[in-house]
C-alpha cells in the first residue's frame, strides 16, 4: 500500500504542500508497520541481544534503518533490545576478486560504523572451519531457567533495570554501544572473524564447482550462510536473528521451495519466526513490506544500500528454479498487482504439522543440513514413496528374469545410484557386479563413504544428489553425519547378531 495523491501539473505551493504531506504520512505508515509487526508477535523480549543480518540490499538496509529509528532518543515508543549486525561476505562463491570484496566490505563498514552498533564481518570461507555443534539444536528460551519466561514478566523485569541504568549512565546500553564502536576492528571481531587464505578460497570454490546445477548451488549457499549466522549468534550471545525478507521475496521463496520439495517446512521457511534451532530464533519483521514500498522509502529518505554481485547475478531467467520463479512472479505482478499479496497471504495460513523441536527431539528425526524435521520417514503409501518407486523403475534398463511389479522397490528404500548410498548386493551378486578388482564382491573395496541420504530431507537429498564429490563438503558436516550414523548403530546394536552367532546359524539349520 502506497500513499498516492493526485498532484497538479504546475509546480505551485499546493504541489509542494501535497508532496510534503504524502512524504510525512508515508514515513509514519512505514515505521508503524515495522513496530506493529514486532508488537503483535512479541517474540523479542526486552533486553535481548538481536543480530541483524544485513546483506547490503534494499530490504536489509531498510530494516537496519527501522531499528535505528526505533532505538533513537526521539522515538515515542523505543525498542528495548540490544542490536548487532552481521554481514556474510560471499564473494568467494560468486567468483569476485579480493579487491572487489575488500571494496564492498569497506563500503558496508562505513554504514555500520555510523550506527554505533557492534558488527561482524564474516567471510564465507569460515564455514570450512565450523564445529559440528552448529548442526545441533540448542535449548530453547522456554527451557532456560531464567527470569522473564513470558513477555509481560520480561517487561516487568526490564523496567527496574532500565531505571537503574538511568541513575548510572555508565551502565546504559547507549554508552556500551558507543564504546564498542570505538574499538578497533580486531577487538570487535575477536573470536568471530579470522583472516582467510588463498587455500580457503580455493577449497570453497572446489565445493561449489562440484555442484552441477545452479539450483543446487543457490540452495547450498543458503544453507551455509544460515550455518555461519547461527554460529556467530551462538558464540556472541545473540538469541534472535532478524532477516530482511520482504513480502515479494517470501512470495518467490514460497513457490520456489515448493518446486524444490520443501513443502513440509514452508511454515518455518516463510513465517515470522523460525524456532528450528532452539536457542536462536530467526524472525522476519520486513515480511509485510513489498519491494516497491522498500524502494520508495529508501529513495525518499536516502537510506544507503550497497549492491554486491551474488551467485545469481546476470543469470538468465531459466538458469535455476529460484531465478525462474522470481522472473515468473515479477512479470505476473506487473500485469496483476495482487499476485504477491495473494501468495503472501496464503503463506500466513500455513502451519507445520510437526511438534516444536527442542533438545529432547532425536537428532535422527532432523535433517543434517537444514535442521528441519525429516519428511522422508512417512507411511508406506505416500507421494514420497511413489516418487522413489518411479525413480528406481526409470533407472532400470529393462525387466530382468527376476523382475516382478510388486518388488520394484521396498517402501522407504532409496535408489541405489544416488549420492552417498551404500552399495549392497542384497544377499547375492547383482546383475552388474564385477568379480575383478574394484567390484562389489571383490576383496579390494574402496573406502565406504558416509551415508548422507538417510540423514537428509527430500530437498537436501536433491541438492546432495547434484554433487559430484561428497568429500568436498565442509568437515563439520561429514563429522556430524558419521557421529549420527555411529549413534544409530549403537542404538540398534543389541538387536544385531555377532559374527560368531551369524556363522553358527547355517550350521544349526544344516544339522
Amino acid at each position: 500500500m502506497l500513499f498516492v495523491a493526485k498532484l497538479p501539473k504546475r509546480k505551485s505551493n499546493a504541489f509542494i504542500w501535497v508532496c510534503l504531506l504524502a512524504r510525512g504520512c508515508f514515513k509514519e505508515y512505514f515505521i508503524h508497520k515495522f513496530r506493529a509487526m514486532l508488537g503483535k508477535n512479541r517474540v523479542i523480549f526486552p533486553g535481548e541481544k538481536v543480530l541483524l543480518a544485513v546483506s547490503g540490499g534494499p530490504a536489509s538496509s531498510s530494516m537496519l534503518s527501522q531499528v535505528q529509528e526505533g532505538l533513537s532518543r526521539d522515538a515515542p515508543k523505543k525498542l528495548r533490545f540490544v542490536p548487532g549486525i552481521i554481514y556474510i561476505d560471499e564473494g568467494g562463491a560468486s567468483g569476485q576478486s579480493m579487491e572487489e570484496r575488500k571494496r564492498a566490505v569497506a563500503q558496508l563498514e562505513s554504514v555500520f560504523r555510523a550506527t554505533n552498533y557492534h558488527y561482524h564481518i564474516v567471510h564465507l570461507e569460515q564455514v570450512l572451519s565450523l564445529p559440528s555443534s552448529v548442526l545441533e539444536a540448542g535449548s530453547s528460551a522456554t527451557e532456560k531457567p531464567q527470569t522473564g519466561s513470558s513477555y509481560k514478566a520480561a517487561v516487568d523485569h526490564f523496567i527496574p533495570t532500565r531505571k537503574n541504568q538511568n541513575q548510572h549512565p555508565d551502565l546504559s546500553v547507549e554508552n556500551a554501544q558507543s564504546l564498542l564502536s570505538n574499538l578497533s576492528m580486531q577487538e570487535v571481531q575477536n573470536g568471530v572473524t579470522s583472516p582467510i587464505t588463498h587455500e580457503h578460497t580455493q577449497a570453497l570454490q572446489r565445493l561449489f564447482a562440484s555442484v552441477r546445477t545452479p539450483t543446487a548451488k543457490e540452495d547450498l549457499l543458503h544453507t551455509l550462510r544460515q550455518h555461519l549466522i547461527l554460529h556467530t549468534a551462538r558464540t556472541q550471545g545473540y538469541t534472535k536473528v532478524m532477516m530482511g525478507d520482504s513480502c515479494s521475496r517470501l512470495a518467490i521463496k514460497l513457490l520456489s521451495n515448493i518446486s524444490l520439495g520443501r513443502g513440509a517446512s514452508l511454515a518455518t521457511d516463510t513465517g515470522f519466526s523460525d524456532p528450528r534451532h532452539g536457542d536462536v530464533v530467526i524472525v522476519r519483521p520486513m515480511r509485510d513490506y513489498s519491494s516497491k514500498e522498500i524502494a520508495y522509502y529508501n529513495r525518499m529518505f536516502d537510506i544507503p544500500s550497497v549492491f554486491i554481485p551474488g551467485l545469481d547475478s546476470k543469470a538468465q531467467d531459466k538458469a535455476s528454479i529460484q531465478r525462474l520463479t522470481e522472473s515468473f512472479v515479477t512479470k505476473l505482478q506487473t500485469d496483476f498487482p495482487s499476485t504477491v499479496s495473494t501468495i503472501y497471504r496464503t503463506s500466513e495460513k500455513l502451519h507445520t504439522a510437526c511438534p516444536p523441536q527442542n533438545t529432547n527431539t532425536q537428532l535422527s528425526a532432523k535433517c543434517l543440513l537444514c535442521v528441519c524435521a525429516l519428511d522422508t520417514k512417512l507411511e508406506e503409501f505416500s507421494a514420497y514413496q511413489a516418487t522413489l518407486i518411479s525413480e528406481q523403475l526409470s533407472q532400470r534398463r529393462g525387466p530382468g528374469p527376476e523382475f516382478t511389479p510388486g518388488t520394484a522397490a521396498a517402501p522407504g528404500s532409496p535408489p541405489a545410484s544416488s549420492a552417498g548410498q551404500d552399495h549392497s548386493s542384497g544377499g547375492g551378486q547383482s546383475q552388474g557386479c564385477e568379480t575383478g578388482d574394484g567390484g562389489c564382491c571383490s576383496s579390494a573395496k574402496e573406502p565406504e563413504t558416509v551415508d548422507l541420504k538417510s540423514l537428509l530431507c527430500y530437498s537436501c537429498r536433491l541438492t546432495i544428489k547434484d554433487m559430484t564429490a561428497l568429500d568436498a563438503l565442509p568437515q563439520y558436516i561429514l563429522s556430524e553425519a558419521e557421529r549420527r550414523r555411529s549413534q544409530m548403530r549403537e542404538e540398534i546394536s543389541e538387536f544385531l547378531l555377532d559374527e560368531e552367532e551369524n556363522e553358527a546359524i547355517p550350521r544349526v539349520n544344516g544339522s
